[in-house]
């Protein structure tokens, strides 16, 4: 029994509860169940052992099925971390009396061999109280300078092993650190991207009202213009408009007549200015004169020229 003691109230796993571990749970909650006699009596007693134990008295209360059941069901898992609890302790109990007597022997020995601790000199006490401490922190059970030699090298490895998880858990933190501020950053990003959004979307609104209004007056004017296509089409078609009218001639032939208008203009006015003259009796004799005499000459030669034309 030299080794220390590994087992404590703390370590001792209490017994797992029944499936009804409620009373709404349990499948004698029905109206039509009901609790035994002894299940009663073990719950009145066990209620009355803790009260006693307080120094009270059990409080008065209705024994339903509910209670009584949910009652039952610490009472058993009370019993059972008691009992538990009451092993732990005579262990406890029984490796300190060990622990005594083995002191004792030890003090016996140490006192026939002159090392008793009121004989040696206090800077030695110091010493093996020094030495204990050491020991116990480094979870020995001698003071042997090999046991000292496997401690400090397993420490030396705890050490190393914490150096090494520390050095990861710093790379961690500032890649969680360079995360955040990088998420951080994206999260003022999107909040001035949605501000700048909701801040557009009454203009946006309204732009789009506009064009409602200007694509409503474009299908209409689609609609007037596709009739007014249509007209014209017949109209050509009346017209009798081929594909060689094109607009390159009709341009060409309105240069052409601007030009026969420019060249035409002079002889209409000076025509006009003839009009615009009285007519005199002399002149208009001396003309038909000259028309007669013109008249027969072509005569003369249409003559000559039937006469010619017959063969004699």
């Amino acid at each position: 029994m030299n080794e220390k003691m590994s087992l404590n109230l703390g370590e001792v796993d209490p017994p797992s509860p029944t499936p009804y571990s409620t009373p709404f749970e349990s499948p004698e909650s029905g109206s039509a169940a009901r609790p035994s006699a002894a299940r009663i009596a073990e719950v009145k007693m066990w209620l009355a052992s803790q009260f006693h134990e307080v120094g009270k008295h059990v409080p008065d209360f209705d024994y339903t099925p509910q209670s009584i059941s949910y009652l039952h069901n610490v009472v058993t898992l009370s019993q059972a971390q008691t009992e538990a609890a009451t092993i732990v302790l005579n262990d406890f109990h029984h490796k300190s009396a060990e622990y005594r007597a083995q002191a004792a022997r030890m003090r016996e020995v140490l006192e026939k061999m002159g090392l008793a601790k009121e004989s040696l000199p206090p800077k030695l006490v110091a010493s093996a109280h020094v030495l204990a401490n050491v020991a116990n922190l480094l979870d020995i059970r001698d003071t042997e300078l090999s046991s000292f030699l496997v401690a400090a090298f397993d420490l030396s490895q705890r050490k190393a092993e914490a150096v090494e998880k520390r050095a990861q858990a710093q790379q961690e933190s500032r890649q969680l650190l360079d995360f955040t501020r990088k998420a951080l950053a994206r999260l003022a990003y999107l909040k001035r991207t949605m501000t700048q959004l909701e801040n557009d979307i009454a203009p946006s609104e309204a732009e789009t009202e506009h064009w409602k209004t200007n694509m409503a007056i474009l299908d209409k004017k689609e609609t007037q213009y596709l009739l007014e296509y249509s007209n014209y089409k017949k109209m050509l078609d009346r017209l009798s408009y081929s594909p060689e009218i094109r607009h390159g001639v009709l341009v060409e032939m309105a240069d052409h007549r601007k030009e026969l208008q420019k060249k035409t203009k002079p002889i209409l006015e000076s025509l006009r200015s003839y009009h615009d003259l009285p007519p005199d009796r002399a002149l208009a004799a001396l003309a038909i004169e000259e028309k007669k005499r013109q008249f027969a000459a072509a005569e003369k030669y249409l003559e000559d020229v039937l006469q010619s034309a017959i063969p004699e």
